[in-house]
């Protein structure tokens, strides 16, 4: 209930002006949300590193509208990339860039999809010439097809490019058996957009259920698991998995957002296991910030004591 309830305020106008405005959000944010700019962004991927976790970075924004933005969008990409092999943080993906296609055209209404696969494509081909990696991030279930489209005819030049799929959606494990193969990367997530029964489980007892079988299946293939997660146990689970497959370290990783579980973060890496932490930036971080107090409502205590004075 607090889940469906949260996931209706990020969508309410009134809601996002009012603490877009207040003094102290935007101070409250900077736990989740690396800052504004490209050098932000650049700045907190480089402490990341230098603790041995590393990183992937999200340009805020989607559900673009109009074809200039995406293209600005796309050109932040493009700058990101380039800072950060400036800062040697790119190379062999140490640090590597999440991009939703909404953000890059898919939304428009007129040729949407070629416009993001074009967009999406020009940040492949400048994340390949610093030799970092692209994920695709997934959005609401409408897009998935689409989406998985798009990364499969952007896998035919580059084989890299990261999947994303969400455990709520009824279709993943399917959609887990078709990605489990060599080279393939896919990212793990329980899912944070509010969807229908009729295409995701509501309970969250089912949607980890649904977790653990999905990442028996990626443990078992020939891919590279990603596993987003911050719950203790299904940490503990994947790394059983892994144990049980035979996987070295280096053939999956974890991965946690920016501000949840920095201690448990930190001694994931120092265990010697691949982690890395998802970095979001950008002026549009409203959005965000209640989607993944949706995921993890008990971010929303420490956020609402913040915005009254107490945090």
């Amino acid at each position: 209930m607090l889940r469906g309830a949260l996931l209706q305020v990020s969508e309410s106008d009134l809601v996002r002006g009012a603490v877009v405005k207040a003094p102290v959000s935007r101070g409250v944010v900077q736990r989740y949300v690396a800052g504004e700019k490209v050098p932000d962004a650049v700045r907190v991927a480089g402490e990341l590193r230098a603790t041995n976790r590393l990183s992937t970075i999200d340009y805020l924004g989607e559900d673009t509208a109009d074809r200039h933005q995406a293209e600005a969008t796309r050109d932040t990409y493009v700058a990101l990339l380039e800072a950060l092999s400036d800062e040697d943080l790119a190379r062999f993906g140490a640090a590597e860039v999440s991009v939703k296609l909404s953000a890059v055209g898919q939304a428009l209404s007129q040729d949407g999809d070629a416009i993001a696969l074009e967009n999406a494509r020009a940040i492949c081909e400048a994340a390949q010439r610093v030799g970092s990696t692209v994920t695709l991030d997934m959005e609401d279930h409408t897009t998935t097809d689409r989406t998985l489209e798009t990364l499969r005819t952007l896998r035919e030049d580059f084989p890299w490019v990261g999947a994303v799929l969400q455990s709520y959606l009824h279709r993943t494990e399917s959609d887990c058996r078709d990605l489990a193969y060599e080279g393939s990367r896919v990212r793990l997530c329980k899912g944070a957009y509010k969807e229908p029964e009729s295409v995701a489980f509501q309970d969250g007892t089912d949607v980890d259920l649904s977790y653990v079988r999905c990442l028996k299946v990626l443990m078992a293939g020939d891919g590279y698991p990603m596993v987003a997660s911050h719950d203790p146990r299904l940490v503990e689970i994947a790394q059983a998995l892994a144990g049980h497959e035979g996987r070295s370290p280096d053939s999956y990783e974890f991965q946690m957002l920016l501000g949840i579980r920095s201690g448990e973060q930190k001694r994931i890496a120092d265990r010697g296991h691949q982690m890395r932490v998802y970095i979001p930036f950008g002026e549009d971080w409203y959005g965000y910030l209640v989607r993944r107090m949706a995921e993890r409502p008990a971010n929303l205590q420490f956020f609402l004591r913040s915005l009254v004075g107490n945090g």
